[in-house]
C-alpha cells in the first residue's frame, strides 16, 4: 500500500513536472536568443543613451538623431532589414536608467562614469567604443592662450560636478599651476558668463562645445576650441549580461561599420570585405552587412553628417578615425 500511495502521489504531481521541465528546456534553449527573438517580435530595436550633442539628440517632431541613433539604426539593418525600425529613449534623469537595469532597451550608449555613477556595471556587458568624447576647453579667437596650461591665473566656467571639473582639477595638479574656479549649475548661466567674458574659457564635453564656438551671442565673440583635450574617454556601446548571441551581433555590427573604412589595396580587401562576417548562428543573414553599410554607410560617412563638416559642429575626425587612418578606432579585419 505505501508503494501505491506513492506511486499515486507521483502520478498526480507528473503533469506539473513535465510543465515545468518543458518551461526549463524551452527558456535555456531560447535563451541565448532572447534578446533577438524579442525584438524580432516586437519589431524594433530599442536603444537608449544620454543627450550629447551630436551623438544623440532631439531633432524635432520627436525625432532623435545624432552617430549613436545611426550605429542603433544599422543594428536594425543587420536584424530587421531596415534602419528605421527603431526606438531611441534619451536618459535625461536618474529613474531613466532604468530602462538599462530592467532590461527595457537592448542596447545602450554608455561612458565608464556612467556606468560607475548609476551602478550598472553588473548588468552590462561593454562592448566597442562608437565615439571618443573628450573634455575640451573654449577660447575667445583673440585670446593669447594656445594650450590649456596658458589659462594658469584665468577664470575658467565649467557646471559643478561635471567631468570638465575634474579633468580641470586634475590638469592644473599635475602642472602645478593656480587657475581660478568659475562654478556654475545652469547651463545659459554659464554660457552668457563666457560671452560677456567674466571667465576667460569655457570647458566641458568637445561635442557640447563645439556648436557654441560658431555662435558669437550678443556681444559678437568669436571662439576657437585649443587642440589639447583635458581627458578623453569612450562611448561604449553597451548591452545586457544575460545574452551573449546579441552582444556579438552588436560587437559585429560596430566593427563592420569601422572597419569598412579600411581602404583596400591588391593584397587586402576593403569597405565591406575588410572583415566579412558569415555567422547564421548568430541570426544573421549572408547579406547581412552589405545591407547595413547600404542603410547607413561606414563610421566615416556616420560621423561626417552628425558631427563633421556637414553638420553645424564641424569637428575633424581626430581619435574618431580608423587606425588605418591615423585614429584609434580598432576593428578586426583580415590581415
Amino acid at each position: 500500500m505505501p508503494r501505491r500511495a506513492e506511486k499515486r502521489k507521483f502520478m498526480h504531481h507528473l503533469p506539473a513536472l513535465m510543465v515545468m521541465l518543458t518551461i526549463c528546456a524551452f527558456t535555456c534553449e531560447a535563451r541565448a536568443g532572447s534578446v533577438l527573438a524579442g525584438i524580432r517580435a516586437r519589431g524594433t530595436v530599442r536603444c537608449g543613451s544620454v543627450e550629447r550633442p551630436g551623438l544623440a539628440g532631439a531633432s524635432g517632431q520627436g525625432r532623435v538623431s545624432g552617430l549613436n541613433v545611426d550605429v542603433c539604426r544599422a543594428v536594425a539593418a543587420a536584424v530587421l532589414g531596415s534602419p528605421d525600425r527603431i526606438e531611441y529613449r534619451l536618459y535625461r534623469t536618474p529613474k531613466d536608467f532604468d530602462a538599462v537595469r530592467l532590461g527595457r532597451d537592448d542596447l545602450f550608449f554608455l561612458t565608464g562614469s556612467e556606468i560607475r555613477e548609476e551602478r550598472l556595471a553588473g548588468k552590462l556587458l561593454p562592448g566597442p567604443a562608437v565615439f571618443v568624447e573628450s573634455d575640451a576647453v573654449l577660447v575667445p579667437t583673440g585670446s593669447a592662450a594656445r594650450r590649456v596650461g596658458d589659462l594658469a591665473g584665468d577664470g575658467i566656467c565649467f557646471m559643478i560636478g561635471s567631468s570638465a571639473e575634474r579633468s580641470l582639477e586634475a590638469y592644473f595638479e599635475t602642472l602645478r599651476k593656480v587657475w581660478l574656479r568659475r562654478a556654475f549649475s545652469e547651463y545659459g548661466e554659464m554660457n552668457d558668463a563666457y560671452n560677456a567674458q567674466s571667465c576667460h574659457a569655457l570647458a566641458g564635453e568637445l561635442t557640447a562645445l563645439a556648436a557654441p564656438r560658431f555662435d558669437p551671442g550678443v556681444n559678437r565673440l568669436a571662439s576657437r576650441l585649443l587642440p589639447d583635450p583635458l581627458v578623453s574617454f569612450p562611448v561604449l556601446a553597451a548591452t545586457g549580461t544575460g545574452d551573449a548571441q546579441w552582444s556579438a551581433v552588436v560587437a559585429w555590427t560596430v566593427h563592420t561599420l569601422v572597419s569598412s573604412e579600411r581602404p583596400e589595396a591588391r593584397w587586402y580587401a576593403g569597405a565591406a570585405g575588410a572583415m566579412p562576417i558569415e555567422a547564421p548562428e548568430l541570426g544573421l543573414d549572408q547579406d547581412w552587412q552589405r545591407r547595413v553599410l547600404a542603410a547607413v554607410g561606414s563610421y566615416g560617412a556616420i560621423f561626417e553628417r552628425n558631427l563633421g563638416a556637414g553638420s553645424p559642429f564641424r569637428l575633424e575626425r581626430g581619435p574618431n578615425a580608423s587606425h588605418s587612418l591615423g585614429g584609434v578606432l580598432v576593428s578586426p579585419f583580415l590581415e
